[in-house]
């Protein structure tokens, strides 16, 4: 709890730098690929017949990979400066918090970050009308899900990181080709077939299909457990391996 409240009073003094982000970021999105494409979407003669308009469809897409994307730059930059540049992980482990401390600390932090994201996000998708109150709490926790489920491997990445040029990389090689590429703006159906695999196995993938069928009230390409499974094994396995990269880099 030490470690989260000191992540807390951090982002008292610098959550301006989140603002847009947070609040601007899906009212864009919504705007320009909910409404914008999305009118031309829905006046048909495609080759994917869509059950409901494009905005409701898109949606809870867009909320699952803005979780992704928060989680993912709050496992990066702040693991590494807590490693490298102001350390402040070496001067917390001073006081008898140790490094799994940090670790769960960082990771429930993280938790409190991907909720609120998922919660403004949630709320701007009420003010666009592409969800109704009766479904709009049971978005959250699929969202805030595939947020953590990055958050894992992401912060296991982070810690044995040596040099910051490898923090652009995983959104330049990982995130921006799962944004377009997991289901969110299209079917994956309609990916080459070789592609289709791929997503399968990413934890976006499944982040979005249960986040859509809980907003939609529809069923999911696979049972909700399977998807479930799928990320909690990611961010299992990536948070135990973090643990052992922070003790092995911070103590050993």
């Amino acid at each position: 709890m030490l470690v989260v409240e000191r992540h807390a009073r951090v982002y008292r003094r610098t959550w301006r730098g989140s603002v847009i982000s947070t609040f601007a970021n899906p009212i864009l999105y919504l705007l320009a690929m909910g409404l914008g494409l999305g009118s031309l979407v829905d006046q048909g003669g495609g080759s994917v017949q869509l059950d409901h308009d494009y905005l409701t469809w898109l949606a809870p897409g867009l909320l699952a990979a803005a979780t992704m994307m928060t989680a993912t730059g709050e496992s990066l930059y702040p693991v590494m400066a807590g490693m490298k540049w102001n350390k402040y992980y070496s001067d917390a482990l001073s006081t008898p918090v140790s490094t799994h401390d940090l670790v769960v600390g960082h990771f429930g932090w993280l938790t409190l970050r991907v909720l609120f994201t998922a919660v403004v996000f949630s709320g701007v998708m009420v003010t666009f009308g592409s969800i109704g109150f009766s479904r709009v709490l049971l978005v959250i926790p699929p969202s805030v899900l595939a947020g953590l489920a990055f958050a894992g491997p992401v912060t296991a990445y982070a810690a044995r990181l040596e040099k910051e040029t490898g923090l652009s990389a995983v959104f330049r090689f990982v995130i921006t080709p799962l944004f377009l590429f997991s289901g969110i703006f299209f079917p994956i159906e309609q990916l080459p077939d070789w592609m289709e695999p791929i997503a399968y196995a990413t934890p976006l993938w499944h982040g979005v299909e249960l986040t859509r069928a809980s907003a939609l009230g529809i069923e999911t390409a696979l049972h909700p457990a399977v998807h479930i499974a799928v990320m909690v094994a990611f961010l299992a396995v990536g948070a135990a391996i973090a643990n052992r990269l922070f003790h092995k880099r911070l103590v050993v």
